[in-house]
């Protein structure tokens, strides 16, 4: 057992809460199928969550105070390390316009029915190690690897939607299959997803992006329409043609780039997801029949902006995947990456050139079989053997702001930007020594000396 259900366990003991506190969810559904136990924990009873919060705390059990819903019956705790939850079995009822249900205590069993699915019902005694079905099918549909609601699925769904993304998750990161009528009932119910909040979309989306199987997550999320209610720009994707080097369309062939990225990264899958969205909008067929999307990258950068804000990352994340997606044509752009492009490259990655190699590698895989992608060999060493002579912290004006103010006798002002922006460029295209004070004063004064 792990410690900190032991030290609940031994705590009890003795108790009014002996035998009444019951492992449910995850932890035993995952425990049953041999795969690692998550670091956290739900425990439900029929008796007062909030009173065995208390006395975990006062007995030292708990590492925090516990933090109290009274409206739900329910309490976080940190034991261990391990986060727990405590649940009051419960029932509940839900208004048409809100996933906040209203609850009152019950038995285990109506608790059972409430869950989101029957794998996830299954309960483990804290103190006598007794497995209990509740609903008498739950080990059934373990043992098949069904993903089964305890209620019709309609009425599950109605109830909290989120439960829609999460048997797309369960599927795919269990490898079950949806029982009869279930993903129908997604498709039936999906436009209930919109009273869900972007921060808990947002949070099963990545989930699912962190999976092996986030291709085939995010097929399911399309053929649901599920990507629709809160991203619907990805449905333009589906169907457009790329021309002789692609053999997919434009959606599919971005899944096959997720793919060869693998999972990991968050940042990095978005990227992949999102760096051909801008495709829809450009297409255009050129005089000589070939598919051209000119353009696209900068689109697509302006549209996983709105993407990722509306579903509430950080600015800091959404800038980080803006700019892969913007540069992900940049490094075949040229016949040749000499040094001066790599300094550049360095400079404008911002710490982001290995996710960007990443992201144009696997773009590169999804070509159509045979053809050749960009060879990033002599790019890699390029890159090398520049961050060795300068690296990207040298990459600025070897002059300040200051010092070019009391050079040239200016005013602060944007004209002082401008002969920086022109001493930064002079290193970058190796005319000047990074950090050349003595060369930068040279090349301003016989930039500004007068003619004749």
């Amino acid at each position: 057992m792990h410690e900190a259900l032991s030290r609940i366990a031994e705590a009890t003991r003795g108790t009014e809460f002996e035998e009444q506190l019951w492992l449910v969810g995850g932890a035993v559904r995952d425990e049953m199928l041999g795969r690692p136990v998550k670091n956290d924990f739900d425990i439900v009873t029929t008796l007062s969550a909030s009173d065995l919060a208390q006395r975990l705390y006062r007995g030292g059990v708990s590492t925090i105070p516990p933090v109290i819903y009274a409206r739900f019956g329910t309490a976080m705790l940190q034991v261990a390390g391990s986060a727990i939850e405590l649940i009051t079995a419960r029932r509940e009822s839900y208004d048409e316009a809100s996933r906040k249900p209203d609850v009152e205590p019950a038995s285990l069993e109506e608790d059972a029915r409430r869950r989101d699915f029957t794998v996830n019902t299954l309960l483990r005694n804290l103190h006598t190690g007794e497995l209990r079905d509740p609903l008498g099918v739950g080990m059934t549909d373990l043992e098949a690897r069904v993903l089964r609601t305890p209620l019709e699925p309609e009425a599950t769904f109605f109830d909290d939607p989120l439960r829609m993304l999460r048997a797309v998750r369960f599927r795919r990161q269990l490898f079950f299959k949806p029982a009869p009528g279930l993903y129908e009932a997604i498709s039936g119910t999906r436009d209930r997803l919109s009273i869900i909040s972007a921060e808990r979309i947002r949070d099963e989306v990545f989930k699912m992006l962190l999976l092996e199987t986030a291709p085939e997550a995010m097929q399911d999320l399309m053929d649901l329409r599920l990507l629709d209610v809160f991203a619907p720009e990805f449905r333009a994707m589906v169907g457009v043609e790329q021309g002789k080097f692609h053999h997919l369309d434009v959606w599919r062939h971005s899944l096959l780039v997720l793919k060869n990225v693998g999972p990991g990264d968050v940042g990095l899958s978005l990227s992949a997801l999102l760096h051909d969205v801008g495709k829809p909008s450009t297409r255009f067929i050129d005089e000589e029949g070939d598919t051209r999307f000119f353009g696209h990258e900068s689109i697509g950068a302006d549209m996983t902006r709105a993407i990722l804000r509306r579903l509430k990352l950080s600015e800091k994340e959404v800038e980080r995947v803006a700019l892969l997606v913007k540069n992900h044509m940049r490094l075949g752009s040229a016949p040749d990456f000499t040094p001066s492009a790599a300094r550049r490259l360095l400079r404008d990655m911002d710490g982001e050139v290995k996710s960007l190699l990443a992201l144009v590698e696997a773009d590169a895989g999804a070509l159509r079989p045979g053809v050749k992608g960009l060879d990033l060999s002599p790019i890699r060493k390029r890159l090398s053997e520049v961050q060795i002579t300068t690296p990207k912290s040298t990459l600025v004006s070897p002059l300040s702001g200051e010092e070019i103010m009391a050079l040239l006798n200016l005013e602060a002002g944007p004209e002082v930007g401008t002969w920086k922006a022109f001493l930064l460029e002079k290193v970058l295209e190796g005319d000047l020594a990074p950090g050349d004070k003595a060369g930068a004063t040279a090349l301003l004064r016989l930039a500004t000396e007068e003619p004749g």
